[in-house]
């Protein structure tokens, strides 16, 4: 989330509420929501119970979510333990990108608490959800993010979107005073996913070969933020997009699956779109573009999307973690010589988090800002 806001007016034309659309159950959606077809998921890719394991017709072999132990990180149960789960982290980011943790810490109670309390949130009529609206080119409020014309496809998704620290970030009136206590859940729930974020930088700077203050001190104090989405059930998934294919600005995002939920996550991995099956009480983990800087390409953030769902409506809670927007980034000296030549400029985190919501979502093209380009010899 960025710290500036846009002034210039937007024009996003009208946008339905998808909530409300879907309560209509449209045989014909509305065409700002019906993607072209180069963009619309496959049936493939839209049924769940085909989608545990994907083989590749290239490869031909299976591609399984790496999942982390956070316990055998925290705990230091055996060094032997701690060095194995290390590597799998290592090899996790590396890899993939993505993976789910375990034993994460986070109060399993709490989790379904928040859960239960979004889920109600979007249930309110509808007047009351729009007294806290996301104004065209700001991403805090109730609504829909990343549109920028009133000719741009819309995401079949309504989302809550809210700036957590560092509190001056907050716009108070933007949060919810219904349900009661949400406010006082959110911000407990959210302290502890900062500590896993926090954690796990750390552990990341370890399988690094690095201190493990490594990110504290590049992070300065750290921005973290919140995005709760709902994807209503559509009655033709195949024409619509839930969010559209992006990668994220941030060093890490948490993703909480509310429980129920029909699989909607799909991360890109060797041209191939794959579903992301959520095990019990895990949380996804992704790596955002500020690693992919700082390692300078060595982790790579992941282009991800969600579709949307038949019979079953679908709620994820997630959760960003990025370094302050008063820092300047750019890749580590570790990571540049000359066989890894530097392929990120240094900038301002500040600068780039706007630059990331002032346009819309179009897989890793916000990484552009970064990027140094190099000029063709001809």
């Amino acid at each position: 989330m960025a710290p500036i806001p846009i002034i210039s007016p937007i024009n996003v034309g009208h946008i339905d509420d998808v909530i409300e659309l879907s309560k209509t159950k449209p045989d014909t959606i509305p065409q700002r929501f019906v993607r072209d077809i180069t963009e619309r998921p496959t049936i493939a890719t839209l049924t769940p119970n085909k989608a545990h394991i994907i083989t590749t017709p290239a490869n031909n072999h299976h591609h399984h979510m790496p999942i982390i132990d956070f316990s055998n990180l925290s705990k230091h149960n055996t060094h032997e333990l701690f060095l194995h789960e290390l590597l799998n982290l290592a090899t996790a980011c590396k890899n993939w990108g993505f993976f789910q943790v375990v034993n994460h810490g986070v109060d399993l109670n709490l989790m379904e608490s928040i859960e239960k309390m979004s889920n109600e949130f979007f249930m309110l009529p509808l007047e009351e959800k729009q007294k806290y609206p996301m104004l065209p080119g700001t991403i805090q409020g109730y609504g829909q993010a990343f549109v920028f014309s009133e000719d741009q496809k819309l995401d079949w998704c309504n989302m809550l979107a809210l700036a957590i620290e560092p509190q001056h970030a907050r716009n108070p009136n933007l949060w919810p005073k219904k349900p009661e206590k949400f406010s006082e859940t959110l911000e407990e729930y959210s302290r502890e996913v900062r500590k896993l974020c926090e954690n796990l930088v750390k552990y990341i700077a370890i399988g690094l070969g690095l201190k493990e203050e490594a990110f504290d001190s590049m992070f300065g104090e750290a921005v973290q933020a919140i995005r709760i989405n709902y994807y209503p059930a559509c009655s033709r998934p195949e024409l619509v997009m839930g969010l559209s294919p992006h990668s994220d600005g941030s060093a890490l995002t948490v993703l909480q699956q509310a429980k129920g939920s029909p699989v909607g996550l799909q991360i890109l991995k060797d041209g191939i779109w794959i579903p992301v099956h959520t095990l019990p009480n895990a949380l996804v983990i992704n790596i955002g573009d500020t690693i992919e800087v700082l390692k300078n390409g060595k982790y790579k953030s992941v282009e991800h999307r969600a579709v949307a769902n038949e019979n079953k409506d679908r709620l994820s809670l997630v959760t960003f973690y990025a370094p302050s927007y008063e820092v300047e980034l750019g890749p580590m000296p570790e990571f540049v010589d000359a066989n890894h030549p530097c392929k990120f400029r240094r900038y301002n985190h500040g600068e780039y988090s706007k630059h990331y919501i002032t346009h819309r979502l179009q897989g890793k093209k916000a990484l552009d800002f970064a990027k140094i380009q190099t000029r063709n010899a001809f």
